[in-house]
């Protein structure tokens, strides 16, 4: 199972692709939105894990071109965010997310949800 995760926060990204991968998913790094939109084009993953706020365009505009490319378009996308912003979760969400989790994430969380829109465990091909 290939996890595109696109975090400009390295700790964060340390964390979740450790714990990823110790549950048997390939995880693959962006550190910015261009970057995981690219990459996304380049070897399209099983599901995108997309913080909101990052450099090199915004998480929105990713999750925007993620969403009108044949390409990318039936990707399950997972969106983080720090933003205490109300109406984010429902704008992302209208875009074609698929779960909208708030920062600080909690790995476990976010292990279940990645699960729940796969319709199976990372482990699993």
């Amino acid at each position: 199972m290939k996890v595109l995760l696109a975090d400009d926060d390295r700790v964060l990204i340390h964390l979740l692709s450790n714990r990823l991968r110790l549950k048997g998913a390939e995880v693959i790094v962006a550190h910015d939105a261009m970057q995981a939109f690219m990459q996304a084009m380049r070897s399209p993953p099983d599901v995108i894990i997309l913080d909101i706020q990052m450099p090199g365009g915004t998480g929105i505009e990713a999750l925007r071109k993620l969403k009108t490319s044949a390409k990318t378009s039936s990707i399950p996308v997972v969106v983080l965010s720090g933003s205490d912003d109300s109406g984010t979760p429902e704008r992302v969400k209208a875009m074609g997310a698929d779960q909208f989790l708030l920062k600080p994430v909690d790995p476990d969380a976010l292990y279940g949800v990645l699960c729940a829109v796969l319709g199976r465990p990372l482990a699993e091909h």
